[in-house]
């Protein structure tokens, strides 16, 4: 089990350093395969799966009032993907989750992962961290989708992360930035000219 679970375990391991509590996360994890465009959420359904992320690249949308595809996060390797409030309050999902690419991952129940929460606090304490950083990250998102320019937004999302760039269509990084495709195709002219 520790070869086959090895991620889980690394994943966990600088909250976790006892390898016999990291055991015992790992067993609590199973294998999940999805294949490029499928599903791990489809909105209108309750999220019942957490899933760590081991290869592939994934995005979250939601259907806006004309009914397009609107990208609301992007999850690539070593990221956990879920959807915090259906997951925890077990309301049906404002969003989908689908796979950009052929995706291997590492999934565990609501209940199991409670169950781990309560009975090891070195557990639930990386859990909140990862809750934290996730609150704090979609503050930032937000206030720039107010503060910042089209352009300054693009320059930054290249800048933190730039394997979006390389795994995801620009018509879903358009709508993740809040602009067209036109405006997005310009900006990109626009930078490369700046660069020659």
């Amino acid at each position: 089990m520790e070869n086959e679970k090895a991620f889980v375990r690394h994943f966990f391991q600088a909250g976790v350093p006892q390898p016999e509590k990291l055991d015992i996360i790992a067993q609590h994890f199973h294998e999940k395969l999805i294949d490029k465009h499928d599903h791990l959420l489809s909105e209108g359904k309750i999220s019942q799966e957490y899933l760590l992320l081991e290869s592939g690249f994934m995005r979250a949308y939601s259907l806006d009032t004309e009914g397009d595809e609107v990208t609301t996060a992007f999850y690539g390797a070593g990221q956990p993907v879920f959807d915090v409030a259906s997951f925890f309050m077990h309301t049906p999902a404002k969003e989908s989750i689908q796979a950009l690419a052929p995706c291997s991952g590492w999934v565990i129940s609501f209940d199991d992962l409670n169950k781990l929460f309560h009975s090891i606090p070195e557990f639930r304490e990386v859990g909140r961290g990862i809750l934290v950083k996730g609150y704090a990250s979609l503050k930032l998102r937000m206030q720039s989708m107010i503060t910042e320019t089209a352009e300054t937004r693009y320059a930054m999302l290249l800048h933190s992360n730039p394997e979006i760039f390389r795994q995801a269509p620009l018509k879903h990084i358009a709508s993740y930035l809040g602009i067209t495709d036109s405006s997005l195709s310009r900006i990109r002219r626009d930078i490369s000219r700046q660069h020659k």
